[in-house]
């Protein structure tokens, strides 16, 4: 290996060793590193730029834009606490009700602002209930990243797939991954209501103080609801018909947010400030600096390297690699951040077609599942878990981060053997 490649895995691994030791924010571990990577002469700085992949920054802005402003109109406290309600105030169905309401969310919105959204409601239904609030925050944790899976704009790993593989659009998505999200998300809620049914009790008179809560307040301004409806459908319009209308998804998220913008706020400077202040602009930047850290490794070869040596462990049998991808994207993404990861996997299944193989869709779909379901597994597996969990203890509540793996690994793995046997027998 070249001196250039062994500085660029050098620098890679202690980018990676960082951003998992958490020591440092990962927003300034990979801004520093991509310009390490640029000043030691690894990557001119207009390669490290064209590394950058705007159409996920992109995608990204938009969809935070539109949902920070749908957010101003009370919508999803209304679509909560209704739901409660239709369930008469029952935990262990409410349990549901809000997890499935998690996951339906995060398969349209990104799976960090669904938890954003919805988990307030959750502390203050439980409070109600006088039950702790500590299953319900797991069971959306897990439905986040379960609905984030189905959909090209649930979970930053889908969007930087489909990002990278202009045949996998909104719908290749949906046609290829709902069913087995469906099906994931059954058997989750099953095993969590047979694991906290001695938990979630409470008294008539406390279920009687949810069925009088009025959902309608929640609704605070109905004209501007009107409004973000019609441009979110506008949207996942664009997002469905992006392979005729050839539109990239930046394209279609950012139009979204433009006309959702110039019919509400177009004037009003105050609210423009804050829409752009609540978009996440650490996680924008951690991926500009991402980009380029693993553009290093393609542009020295180190990608190609790794890319032949999985063949070899596989001997080129595309069952063998699709399964190998599944369950290590799976049990890395447990550990570390699954954006990294993913960052890293795609230009190396890409490569995978320079060497003779001919159909990498069952690896695309292996890599995305593996990804996503795996950021399960424990606390620090996906960026929705970690929102989460510093949700809970500034409300009091300490996600441990053991307690939570015990419950929540073996949930992951299950997820994982049905993703096994889904791929298998669709695509094998």
């Amino acid at each position: 290996m070249e001196s250039n490649a062994l500085l660029a895995v050098a620098i890679f691994v202690i980018a990676y060793v960082l951003i998992v030791s958490e020591k440092i924010h990962r927003t300034v571990v990979a801004l520093t590193g991509a310009i390490a990577m640029i000043l030691l002469g690894i990557l001119s700085q207009e390669t490290a730029i064209q590394h950058i992949d705007f159409n996920t920054i992109g995608l990204l802005i938009g969809m935070m834009i539109i949902v920070n402003i749908t957010s101003e109109t009370g919508l999803f406290n209304y679509l909560a606490i209704w739901s409660a309600k239709k369930v008469k105030g029952d935990p262990i169905k409410i349990l549901v009700v809000f997890s499935l309401l998690t996951a339906v969310c995060s398969a349209f919105l990104d799976n960090v602002t669904t938890v954003l959204l919805t988990v307030p409601v959750t502390f203050s239904i439980a409070s109600q209930l006088k039950i702790s609030p500590k299953p319900f925050l797991i069971a959306q944790i897990l439905s986040a990243n379960i609905g984030g899976t189905a959909t090209l704009i649930g979970d930053p790993p889908n969007i930087m797939i489909g990002s990278a593989v202009k045949e996998l659009d909104f719908m290749a998505f949906l046609v290829n991954l709902t069913f087995i999200c469906i099906v994931i998300e059954a058997v989750t809620l099953l095993l969590l209501m047979l694991i906290y049914r001695n938990e979630l009790h409470t008294t008539e008179d406390l279920k009687a103080k949810i069925m009088n809560l009025k959902e309608k307040n929640q609704i605070t301004n109905a004209k501007l609801l009107k409004k973000c409806l019609v441009v979110l459908a506008i949207t996942i319009t664009l997002f469905t018909m992006h392979s005729v209308l050839h539109l990239e998804t930046a394209t279609a998220a950012l139009t979204g947010a433009s006309i959702l913008m110039a019919i509400t706020i177009a004037r009003d400077e105050t609210m423009l400030t804050k829409i752009f202040s609540k978009v996440e602009w650490l996680a924008i930047f951690f991926f500009a600096g991402l980009f380029i850290l693993v553009g290093a490794l393609v542009e020295t070869g180190v990608i190609r390297l790794v890319a032949a040596e999985a063949m070899k462990i596989t001997q080129g049998n595309v069952t063998a690699t699709t399964m190998l991808i599944l369950w290590m994207s799976a049990i890395a993404s447990a550990f570390i951040d699954n954006i990294p990861f993913v960052a890293t996997m795609i230009p190396m299944i890409k490569e995978m077609s320079n060497m003779g193989f001919t159909n990498l869709e069952p690896l695309w779909w292996a890599l995305s599942l593996g990804a996503c379901l795996g950021g399960n597994g424990t606390l620090i597996g996906a960026s929705a878990n970690v929102v989460v969990a510093s949700m809970a203890a500034k409300h009091g509540h300490q996600l441990s981060f053991v307690k939570y793996m015990l419950i929540c690994f073996p949930l992951m793995i299950v997820s994982i053997i049905l993703s096994s046997i889904y791929l298998y027998l669709r695509y094998l």
